[in-house]
């Protein structure tokens, strides 16, 4: 059975269109491989965020100890100026 002229055109018309669409779904723009590669970087960025906020929610504490007791201040002297008290003898044991 044969196929009328304009039923001709009409297939033509969406098999055309089909095609198109999926050469924007694919090749175009904004299409699945940009959407998988933006979502990677999303993933990446909220675990950079979180990680950050854990880092700046340490470092308020620090902050916040510092500024309301003297024995923070005493450690981070100690362990990083190697302070000592008077009184208190320094042993430096050196491994090899």
């Amino acid at each position: 059975m044969e196929t009328s002229q304009p039923l001709k055109y009409v297939n033509f018309a969406l098999v055309s269109t089909f095609l198109i669409l999926q050469f924007a779904l694919w090749a175009g723009d904004k299409n699945l491989f940009d959407l998988y590669h933006l979502n990677n970087a999303i993933t990446q960025t909220k675990l950079e965020v979180v990680q950050l906020t854990q880092r700046n929610d340490k470092m308020l504490a620090e902050v916040l100890d510092l500024k309301n007791g003297g024995q923070a201040v005493e450690t981070l002297a100690r362990q990083e100026l190697g302070f000592i008290k008077e009184g208190e003898t320094f042993y430096q044991v050196i491994t090899d």
